[in-house]
C-alpha cells in the first residue's frame, strides 16, 4: 500500500505553525488538534518540525520557559520526508530506524501533500490484515470473497 492511499482516506490536511511563534502556542495548537506535531513553515517552505518530543527534551527538560521561546529555537530541522509513493512498509521501516513518529509527505514540486503518523500506519497495516484474513476464511470455507 502506498501513503497516498492513506492520504485519501485521512486527507491531506497540513497542521503548520511559524517560526516566531511561541513554543506555548506551538503547544497549544498540538493540544487543540490533538496532534503530536506541526510542521514549521516559512513563506510556505517547510523550515522544519516541531513535536512534543522536542518540547519534553529543549524545553521541559532544559528548564525554558515555552512562552518566551520560539520555535524555530527547538524545532528540529533535519526533516525526514517521502513522497507520495513510498509503501507504507518502507515508511515503518524509516521511523523504526530514525526513532520519529511523523513524516511529511511531499510533492514532485517539494510543497507539502500531507503528513502521516506512526499510528496512521499502524492503522493502515491492521486493516490490511483484516482483508487478508478475511479473504482467507472465505476460500476455506467456501465461501465468496468481500
Amino acid at each position: 500500500m502506498q501513503i497516498k492511499e492513506i492520504l485519501k482516506v485521512k486527507g491531506s490536511d497540513v497542521y503548520n505553525i511559524a517560526p516566531d511563534a511561541t513554543v506555548y502556542d506551538a503547544v497549544k495548537l498540538m493540544s487543540d488538534l490533538n496532534v503530536g506535531a506541526l510542521l514549521v513553515m516559512r513563506d510556505r517552505k517547510m523550515a522544519g518540525i516541531i513535536t512534543e518530543r522536542d518540547y519534553r527534551n529543549k524545553i521541559i527538560l532544559k528548564g525554558r520557559a515555552s512562552k518566551d521561546t520560539a520555535v524555530q529555537e527547538i524545532m528540529t530541522t533535519e526533516v525526514f520526508c517521502v513522497k507520495e509513493t513510498e509503501t507504507v512498509d518502507s515508511c515503518l521501516q524509516i521511523m523504526t530506524e530514525k526513532k520519529i513518529r511523523h513524516i511529511p509527505v511531499m510533492n514532485d514540486d517539494h510543497s507539502v501533500a500531507g503528513m502521516v503518523s506512526i499510528g496512521d500506519l499502524v492503522k493502515a497495516v491492521i486493516q490490511k490484515q483484516k482483508v487478508e484474513i478475511s479473504t482467507l476464511k472465505s476460500y476455506i470455507y467456501g465461501e465468496s470473497p468481500l
